[in-house]
């Protein structure tokens, strides 16, 4: 007869068999519904009962990161590394994608060096950890105050960043986020041939306009997303932050739920904010900022179990249901690809 699990105990509190399974479980499938804020406490808890799990261990470092604690998750994966705990590759990988979000470039390139040191990349790895200890050398020297000359140098030896033949998303965005430091316009023929492309990722293509923006890139650009495309002109466009259709939304929402409910207002403004980055500069339709609202409800309640009905918030956002369901599709679309799986 198989022995029966006897309960765990901790600091005189008695857990029963299976619950930090069912913690794991849990807290797994809030991360994968992008419910992160959610997820976190459930894998403390269940790390608290298992506390060498890989699992629990990785999925709690990518609920801080996509909850933007990016201090935490450094710890727990540095953590995860001195012992040993998962695969150390893969974990290196997550490791350093944190250090870029904090820019902790010099970290990021003594991390590296020493893993080519120790031998320590296997073969078919090494490009792409040579790439990211490139970008990151450059960026540890670009945050020091280049001379005119340096900058001179620069542009006369300006290189193709290569983003359509990159297919990995990580290497892509880490060449995106270089150009933050420098002069873009020997890129620019370049970055609109990613804006226009088939394979440009949207995020990746928001971030690109942004930049544009900033150094006032005097010309039109085609832009593909989704199955819409339209040429802009970078100066006319407003600010990716400060949208007027987007903050109108928030608005809205803000009416209907920041007194009423501030978690289910939390979650929501998170989606307004991820769709219209990702969607900009295009304006989908419907055209009715409460349509879009009403659809953001809808969906966050039932990304929280609330059972959301589609009668009670056209009532409430008095909006026709057939406009917050097409809404409602465009933010699922669009919340399937969210940001860059780096």
């Amino acid at each position: 007869m198989k022995k029966r699990e006897q309960p765990k105990r901790k600091d005189n509190v008695i857990y029963f068999p299976g619950l930090e399974k069912r913690l794991t479980d849990k807290g797994l499938e809030s991360l994968e519904k992008k419910k992160f804020k959610e997820a976190i406490p459930l894998l403390e808890e269940a790390r608290e009962l298992d506390p060498d799990n890989d699992n629990i261990l990785i999925g709690l470092v990518l609920a801080y990161f996509e909850a933007g604690s990016f201090k935490n998750a450094k710890v727990l994966a540095k953590e995860m590394l001195l012992k040993g705990i998962g695969d150390y590759i893969q974990l290196v990988d997550l490791y350093l994608t944190v250090l870029i979000q904090m820019h902790e470039y010099h970290e990021i390139v003594s991390t590296i060096e020493a893993l080519f040191d120790e031998k320590e990349i296997p073969t078919e790895k090494q490009d792409h950890f040579l790439t990211i200890l490139q970008f990151s050398r450059r960026m540890a020297e670009n945050r020091q105050t280049p001379t005119e000359e340096e900058n001179v140098f620069e542009e006369t030896n300006a290189k193709e960043l290569n983003l359509l033949t990159t297919k990995n998303l990580n290497e892509q965005l880490l060449l995106i986020s270089s150009l933050a430091e420098k002069n873009i316009r020997p890129y620019v023929n370049e970055i609109a041939d990613y804006l226009k492309s088939e394979t440009g990722h949207p995020f990746l293509k928001t971030v690109l306009l942004t930049l544009l923006k900033e150094q006032e890139i005097d010309r039109d650009f085609v832009i593909k997303k989704f199955t819409s495309e339209e040429s802009f002109h970078p100066f006319n466009l407003p600010e990716v932050r400060v949208h007027p259709k987007m903050n109108r939304v928030k608005e809205l929402l803000e009416a209907q739920l920041e007194s009423n409910n501030p978690v289910l207002f939390e979650q929501t403004i998170g989606m307004v904010e991820r769709t219209f980055f990702i969607s900009y500069p295009f304006d989908f339709q419907p055209e009715k900022p409460a349509a879009w609202a009403a659809a953001f409800h809808l969906l966050a309640e039932d990304y929280l179990g609330m059972d959301g009905k589609v009668e009670r918030l056209s009532s409430e956002y008095q909006i026709p249901m057939e406009e917050i369901e097409q809404a409602r599709a465009q933010i699922e679309e669009i919340e399937k690809i969210s940001y860059p799986n780096i």
